[in-house]
Protein backbone atom coordinates (compact mmCIF):
# COMPACT_ATOMS: atom_id res chain seq x y z
CA UNK A 1 0.00 0.00 0.00
CA UNK A 2 1.28 3.27 -0.78
CA UNK A 3 2.03 5.60 1.99
CA UNK A 4 -0.32 8.56 2.19
CA UNK A 5 0.51 12.44 3.51
CA UNK A 6 -1.31 15.30 3.89
CA UNK A 7 0.72 17.44 1.10
CA UNK A 8 0.64 15.04 -1.53
CA UNK A 9 -1.79 15.53 -4.43
CA UNK A 10 -5.05 14.26 -4.64
CA UNK A 11 -8.05 14.65 -6.89
CA UNK A 12 -12.14 14.89 -6.07
CA UNK A 13 -14.08 13.32 -8.89
CA UNK A 14 -12.90 15.41 -12.05
CA UNK A 15 -10.85 18.57 -9.20
CA UNK A 16 -7.45 18.43 -8.89
CA UNK A 17 -6.66 18.80 -5.01
CA UNK A 18 -3.23 20.44 -4.69
CA UNK A 19 -3.03 18.59 -1.07
CA UNK A 20 -5.23 16.54 1.23
CA UNK A 21 -5.79 19.41 3.47
CA UNK A 22 -9.14 20.73 3.78
CA UNK A 23 -10.18 23.83 5.66
CA UNK A 24 -13.43 23.07 7.33
CA UNK A 25 -16.05 24.83 7.46
CA UNK A 26 -16.74 27.52 10.29
CA UNK A 27 -18.79 30.26 11.00
CA UNK A 28 -17.44 33.34 11.53
CA UNK A 29 -20.19 36.14 10.78
CA UNK A 30 -19.11 38.93 8.67
CA UNK A 31 -21.36 39.52 6.11
CA UNK A 32 -22.46 43.16 4.87
CA UNK A 33 -25.89 44.16 6.18
CA UNK A 34 -28.93 44.46 5.09
CA UNK A 35 -29.14 41.11 3.56
CA UNK A 36 -26.42 39.00 4.54
CA UNK A 37 -24.13 39.76 1.56
CA UNK A 38 -20.32 38.13 1.01
CA UNK A 39 -17.64 40.83 0.99
CA UNK A 40 -14.37 41.79 0.30
CA UNK A 41 -13.25 41.26 3.87
CA UNK A 42 -14.38 37.38 3.39
CA UNK A 43 -12.14 37.45 0.23
CA UNK A 44 -9.28 38.34 2.21
CA UNK A 45 -10.29 35.78 4.48
CA UNK A 46 -10.33 32.85 2.15
CA UNK A 47 -7.82 33.82 0.00
CA UNK A 48 -5.23 34.15 3.17
CA UNK A 49 -6.30 30.60 3.62
CA UNK A 50 -6.22 29.03 -0.18
CA UNK A 51 -3.17 27.00 0.42
CA UNK A 52 -5.39 24.14 1.13
CA UNK A 53 -6.33 21.81 -1.53
CA UNK A 54 -10.29 22.02 -0.70
CA UNK A 55 -11.96 24.90 1.25
CA UNK A 56 -15.63 24.04 2.35
CA UNK A 57 -17.01 27.87 3.11
CA UNK A 58 -18.75 28.62 6.19
CA UNK A 59 -22.69 27.37 6.40
CA UNK A 60 -24.65 29.09 4.28
CA UNK A 61 -28.19 30.12 3.54
CA UNK A 62 -30.63 28.76 0.97
CA UNK A 63 -33.61 31.10 1.84
CA UNK A 64 -34.60 33.60 4.01
CA UNK A 65 -36.68 31.62 6.59
CA UNK A 66 -32.89 28.99 6.89
CA UNK A 67 -31.27 30.86 9.46
CA UNK A 68 -30.60 30.64 12.75
CA UNK A 69 -27.65 33.19 13.16
CA UNK A 70 -27.04 37.06 12.65
CA UNK A 71 -24.14 37.50 9.80
CA UNK A 72 -24.36 34.15 8.15
CA UNK A 73 -23.96 34.64 4.62
CA UNK A 74 -26.80 33.35 1.84
CA UNK A 75 -26.25 32.06 -1.53
CA UNK A 76 -29.89 32.11 -2.81
CA UNK A 77 -29.94 36.14 -4.49
CA UNK A 78 -27.96 37.95 -7.64
CA UNK A 79 -26.14 40.17 -4.35
CA UNK A 80 -25.29 37.30 -2.48
CA UNK A 81 -23.69 35.74 -5.94
CA UNK A 82 -22.00 38.58 -7.09
CA UNK A 83 -20.65 39.01 -3.32
CA UNK A 84 -19.62 35.18 -3.62
CA UNK A 85 -17.67 35.41 -6.81
CA UNK A 86 -14.83 37.56 -6.01
CA UNK A 87 -14.19 35.05 -2.87
CA UNK A 88 -14.34 32.14 -4.92
CA UNK A 89 -12.09 33.78 -7.83
CA UNK A 90 -9.40 34.44 -5.05
CA UNK A 91 -9.60 30.59 -3.62
CA UNK A 92 -9.02 29.69 -7.07
CA UNK A 93 -5.90 31.72 -7.53
CA UNK A 94 -4.12 30.48 -5.14
CA UNK A 95 -5.01 26.79 -6.26
CA UNK A 96 -7.80 25.88 -3.82
CA UNK A 97 -10.64 24.57 -4.65
CA UNK A 98 -14.24 25.29 -2.96
CA UNK A 99 -17.12 24.10 -2.19
CA UNK A 100 -19.84 26.15 -0.78
CA UNK A 101 -21.70 24.32 2.48
CA UNK A 102 -25.35 25.05 2.59
CA UNK A 103 -27.85 24.87 5.43
CA UNK A 104 -31.08 24.93 7.00
CA UNK A 105 -30.77 25.39 10.75
CA UNK A 106 -34.26 23.87 11.15
CA UNK A 107 -35.57 24.54 14.65
CA UNK A 108 -31.91 26.09 15.79
CA UNK A 109 -33.45 29.48 14.96
CA UNK A 110 -35.26 31.98 16.54
CA UNK A 111 -38.73 34.40 15.20
CA UNK A 112 -35.91 37.60 14.48
CA UNK A 113 -34.84 35.49 11.41
CA UNK A 114 -38.29 34.32 10.59
CA UNK A 115 -40.63 37.77 10.20
CA UNK A 116 -42.03 36.75 13.74
CA UNK A 117 -42.93 33.86 12.99
CA UNK A 118 -42.19 29.73 14.11
CA UNK A 119 -38.68 28.26 12.97
CA UNK A 120 -39.95 24.59 11.06
CA UNK A 121 -38.64 21.54 11.61
CA UNK A 122 -39.65 17.51 11.72
CA UNK A 123 -41.64 17.86 14.58
CA UNK A 124 -42.85 20.54 17.28
CA UNK A 125 -40.26 20.21 19.70
CA UNK A 126 -37.97 22.61 20.83
CA UNK A 127 -34.44 21.43 21.67
CA UNK A 128 -33.05 21.53 25.24
CA UNK A 129 -30.19 23.83 26.40
CA UNK A 130 -29.61 24.90 22.61
CA UNK A 131 -29.17 28.83 22.10
CA UNK A 132 -27.96 30.62 18.89
CA UNK A 133 -26.43 34.32 18.65
CA UNK A 134 -28.85 37.22 17.49
CA UNK A 135 -26.44 40.87 17.10
CA UNK A 136 -27.81 44.19 15.85
CA UNK A 137 -26.08 45.81 13.08
CA UNK A 138 -23.31 47.41 15.23
CA UNK A 139 -22.15 43.66 16.04
CA UNK A 140 -23.57 43.89 20.24
CA UNK A 141 -24.90 40.38 19.93
CA UNK A 142 -25.70 38.25 22.60
CA UNK A 143 -26.94 33.99 23.19
CA UNK A 144 -30.72 33.73 22.82
CA UNK A 145 -32.78 30.51 23.62
CA UNK A 146 -34.50 28.42 20.59
CA UNK A 147 -38.48 28.18 20.53
CA UNK A 148 -41.03 25.44 19.78
CA UNK A 149 -40.81 25.45 16.00
CA UNK A 150 -43.66 24.26 14.29
CA UNK A 151 -44.00 20.63 12.39
CA UNK A 152 -43.59 21.12 8.47
CA UNK A 153 -46.11 20.21 6.51
CA UNK A 154 -45.74 18.39 3.03
CA UNK A 155 -45.92 21.81 1.17
CA UNK A 156 -43.08 23.16 3.65
CA UNK A 157 -40.68 20.20 2.50
CA UNK A 158 -41.15 20.18 -1.17
CA UNK A 159 -40.39 24.07 -1.08
CA UNK A 160 -37.03 23.31 1.10
CA UNK A 161 -35.79 20.57 -0.70
CA UNK A 162 -36.26 22.96 -4.05
CA UNK A 163 -34.09 25.73 -2.07
CA UNK A 164 -31.84 23.41 -1.58
CA UNK A 165 -31.99 22.75 -5.49
CA UNK A 166 -31.44 26.76 -6.75
CA UNK A 167 -29.05 28.02 -4.04
CA UNK A 168 -27.30 24.74 -5.50
CA UNK A 169 -27.19 26.32 -8.84
CA UNK A 170 -26.71 29.52 -7.69
CA UNK A 171 -23.74 28.46 -5.81
CA UNK A 172 -22.17 27.44 -9.12
CA UNK A 173 -22.90 29.78 -10.32
CA UNK A 174 -20.82 32.09 -7.97
CA UNK A 175 -17.53 30.26 -8.84
CA UNK A 176 -18.07 27.56 -6.33
CA UNK A 177 -16.58 23.89 -8.07
CA UNK A 178 -19.90 22.18 -5.88
CA UNK A 179 -21.62 22.00 -2.58
CA UNK A 180 -21.61 19.93 0.61
CA UNK A 181 -25.39 19.96 1.95
CA UNK A 182 -25.21 20.62 5.91
CA UNK A 183 -26.50 17.03 7.19
CA UNK A 184 -25.31 17.53 10.52
CA UNK A 185 -24.43 19.07 14.20
CA UNK A 186 -27.98 19.31 14.72
CA UNK A 187 -29.90 21.39 11.90
CA UNK A 188 -32.84 20.44 9.64
CA UNK A 189 -31.51 17.76 8.09
CA UNK A 190 -30.10 16.15 11.21
CA UNK A 191 -33.26 16.53 12.87
CA UNK A 192 -34.94 14.58 9.87
CA UNK A 193 -32.46 11.84 10.77
CA UNK A 194 -32.58 11.49 14.44
CA UNK A 195 -35.24 9.75 16.73
CA UNK A 196 -35.37 12.15 19.00
CA UNK A 197 -35.78 15.16 17.22
CA UNK A 198 -38.43 13.33 14.65
CA UNK A 199 -41.92 12.16 16.00
CA UNK A 200 -43.38 12.38 12.94
CA UNK A 201 -45.78 9.05 11.74
CA UNK A 202 -45.85 9.78 7.79
CA UNK A 203 -43.11 8.92 5.52
CA UNK A 204 -40.66 10.88 6.94
CA UNK A 205 -41.03 9.25 10.24
CA UNK A 206 -40.70 6.48 12.08
CA UNK A 207 -38.62 4.03 10.29
CA UNK A 208 -35.23 4.47 9.42
CA UNK A 209 -35.90 4.37 5.77
CA UNK A 210 -38.35 6.87 6.42
CA UNK A 211 -36.09 9.17 8.64
CA UNK A 212 -33.07 9.42 6.07
CA UNK A 213 -35.87 10.15 3.23
CA UNK A 214 -35.29 14.00 3.36
CA UNK A 215 -31.86 13.97 3.34
CA UNK A 216 -32.03 11.85 -0.07
CA UNK A 217 -34.80 13.81 -1.39
CA UNK A 218 -32.34 17.20 -0.94
CA UNK A 219 -29.11 15.05 -2.21
CA UNK A 220 -31.35 14.12 -5.64
CA UNK A 221 -32.78 16.98 -6.40
CA UNK A 222 -29.59 19.09 -6.07
CA UNK A 223 -27.73 16.19 -8.20
CA UNK A 224 -30.30 17.06 -10.64
CA UNK A 225 -29.85 20.85 -10.73
CA UNK A 226 -25.66 20.55 -10.88
CA UNK A 227 -24.40 16.98 -11.16
CA UNK A 228 -23.68 14.55 -7.88
CA UNK A 229 -19.89 15.17 -9.25
CA UNK A 230 -20.41 18.09 -7.59
CA UNK A 231 -22.32 16.95 -4.55
CA UNK A 232 -20.68 16.74 -0.55
CA UNK A 233 -22.88 15.50 2.48
CA UNK A 234 -21.57 16.24 6.12
CA UNK A 235 -23.00 14.03 8.36
CA UNK A 236 -22.37 13.97 12.69
CA UNK A 237 -23.49 10.54 14.14
CA UNK A 238 -21.67 11.28 16.98
CA UNK A 239 -21.79 14.60 18.24
CA UNK A 240 -25.06 15.17 20.59
CA UNK A 241 -25.40 18.66 21.27
CA UNK A 242 -28.31 20.99 20.24
CA UNK A 243 -30.53 18.02 22.31
CA UNK A 244 -29.29 15.20 19.45
CA UNK A 245 -28.60 12.05 21.78
CA UNK A 246 -30.71 9.52 19.36
CA UNK A 247 -29.92 5.76 20.60
CA UNK A 248 -30.71 5.04 16.28
CA UNK A 249 -28.29 7.25 14.99
CA UNK A 250 -25.07 5.10 14.14
CA UNK A 251 -27.68 2.85 12.10
CA UNK A 252 -28.96 5.28 10.42
CA UNK A 253 -26.14 7.28 9.35
CA UNK A 254 -24.67 3.98 8.07
CA UNK A 255 -27.57 3.21 5.54
CA UNK A 256 -27.75 6.99 4.76
CA UNK A 257 -23.81 6.20 3.50
CA UNK A 258 -24.94 3.41 1.49
CA UNK A 259 -27.72 5.24 -0.49
CA UNK A 260 -24.92 7.99 -0.81
CA UNK A 261 -22.41 5.87 -2.58
CA UNK A 262 -25.36 4.42 -4.98
CA UNK A 263 -26.09 7.91 -5.63
CA UNK A 264 -22.08 8.89 -6.54
CA UNK A 265 -21.83 11.71 -4.98
CA UNK A 266 -18.09 13.17 -4.22
CA UNK A 267 -17.45 13.08 -0.83
CA UNK A 268 -18.86 12.16 2.70
CA UNK A 269 -17.95 14.65 5.54
CA UNK A 270 -17.76 12.65 8.86
CA UNK A 271 -17.87 15.97 11.51
CA UNK A 272 -16.32 14.89 14.67
CA UNK A 273 -17.10 16.05 18.40
CA UNK A 274 -14.01 18.37 19.17
CA UNK A 275 -13.89 19.03 22.29
CA UNK A 276 -11.36 17.29 24.84
CA UNK A 277 -13.56 14.44 26.69
CA UNK A 278 -15.22 14.32 23.59
CA UNK A 279 -16.50 10.43 22.45
CA UNK A 280 -14.29 8.81 20.72
CA UNK A 281 -14.80 6.89 17.24
CA UNK A 282 -15.32 3.15 17.33
CA UNK A 283 -12.75 2.04 14.86
CA UNK A 284 -15.44 -0.49 13.80
CA UNK A 285 -17.85 2.25 12.82
CA UNK A 286 -15.27 3.40 10.32
CA UNK A 287 -14.42 0.48 8.83
CA UNK A 288 -18.12 -0.28 8.02
CA UNK A 289 -18.75 3.26 7.16
CA UNK A 290 -15.81 2.80 4.44
CA UNK A 291 -17.04 -0.82 3.31
CA UNK A 292 -20.54 1.17 2.64
CA UNK A 293 -19.05 4.30 1.02
CA UNK A 294 -16.43 3.89 -1.35
CA UNK A 295 -15.75 7.69 -2.77
CA UNK A 296 -14.01 10.12 -0.98
CA UNK A 297 -14.52 10.60 3.37
CA UNK A 298 -13.20 13.96 4.68
CA UNK A 299 -12.68 13.90 8.38
CA UNK A 300 -12.17 16.65 10.48
CA UNK A 301 -12.46 17.11 14.42
CA UNK A 302 -9.14 18.34 16.49
CA UNK A 303 -7.30 16.44 14.15
CA UNK A 304 -3.27 16.74 14.16
CA UNK A 305 -0.26 16.07 11.93
CA UNK A 306 0.21 12.19 13.07
CA UNK A 307 -3.31 11.49 13.18
CA UNK A 308 -4.26 12.64 10.31
CA UNK A 309 -1.72 10.55 8.36
CA UNK A 310 -2.95 7.46 10.95
CA UNK A 311 -5.78 7.80 9.66
CA UNK A 312 -5.38 7.90 5.94
CA UNK A 313 -3.12 5.11 5.81
CA UNK A 314 -5.45 3.30 7.42
CA UNK A 315 -7.96 3.97 4.51
CA UNK A 316 -10.62 5.35 6.42
CA UNK A 317 -10.29 8.73 4.99
CA UNK A 318 -8.89 10.49 1.79
CA UNK A 319 -9.05 13.98 3.12
CA UNK A 320 -8.77 15.71 6.59
CA UNK A 321 -10.38 19.03 7.54
CA UNK A 322 -8.63 21.54 10.18
CA UNK A 323 -11.29 24.25 11.86
CA UNK A 324 -10.09 26.22 14.34
CA UNK A 325 -6.17 25.71 13.66
CA UNK A 326 -6.91 27.56 10.24
CA UNK A 327 -8.96 30.47 11.93
CA UNK A 328 -5.35 31.40 13.55
CA UNK A 329 -2.87 30.22 11.03
CA UNK A 330 -3.96 31.22 7.95
CA UNK A 331 -0.94 29.69 6.13
CA UNK A 332 -1.83 26.26 8.63
CA UNK A 333 -0.07 23.98 5.46
CA UNK A 334 3.29 25.73 5.74
CA UNK A 335 3.17 25.27 9.49
CA UNK A 336 1.92 22.12 9.30
CA UNK A 337 4.95 20.68 6.48
CA UNK A 338 7.91 22.32 8.05
CA UNK A 339 6.71 21.76 11.88
CA UNK A 340 6.16 25.30 12.53
CA UNK A 341 4.40 25.93 16.44
CA UNK A 342 0.55 26.92 15.97
CA UNK A 343 -0.30 30.09 16.60
CA UNK A 344 -3.25 30.90 19.72
CA UNK A 345 -6.94 31.04 18.87
CA UNK A 346 -8.62 34.42 19.99
CA UNK A 347 -12.23 32.64 20.82
CA UNK A 348 -13.56 36.20 21.73
CA UNK A 349 -13.54 37.40 17.79
CA UNK A 350 -14.67 34.26 16.08
CA UNK A 351 -18.18 35.60 15.52
CA UNK A 352 -18.94 38.75 14.35
CA UNK A 353 -16.69 42.12 14.74
CA UNK A 354 -14.78 43.31 11.93
CA UNK A 355 -10.78 42.81 10.77
CA UNK A 356 -9.63 41.55 14.50
CA UNK A 357 -9.24 37.87 14.72
CA UNK A 358 -10.16 37.64 11.08
CA UNK A 359 -7.66 38.44 8.65
CA UNK A 360 -4.80 40.06 10.83
CA UNK A 361 -3.32 36.54 11.92
CA UNK A 362 0.27 36.67 10.74
CA UNK A 363 1.91 34.21 8.89
CA UNK A 364 4.82 32.34 10.16
CA UNK A 365 8.09 34.30 10.64
CA UNK A 366 10.91 32.34 10.39
CA UNK A 367 13.12 34.99 12.19
CA UNK A 368 16.02 34.66 9.76
CA UNK A 369 18.88 35.90 11.92
CA UNK A 370 21.90 37.87 9.97
CA UNK A 371 25.16 37.28 11.05
CA UNK A 372 28.05 39.90 10.38
CA UNK A 373 31.07 38.56 9.11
Amino acid sequence: MNHKTLFEKTYLKNITLQNRIVMAPMTRARTSQPGNIPNDMMATYYKQRATAGLIISEATQISDDSQGYSFTPGVYTDEHVKGWQPITSAAHKEGAAIFCQLWHVGRVSHPIFQKGGLPIAPSALAPVETKVWISDEEGNGKMVDCIQPRAMTQDDIDRVIQDFAYSAKRAIEAGFDGIEIHGGNGYLIDQFLRTNSNHRTDKYGDTRENRIRFLLEVVDAVSKEIGSDKVGVRLAPFITFKDMDCPDIVPTILDASRELQSRNIAYLHLSEADWDDAPVIPENFRIELRKLFSNTIIVAGSYTQERANEILNKGYADLVAFGRPFVSNPDLVSRLKNNYELAALDGNTLFGGNAKGYIDYPVYNTKVLEVEV
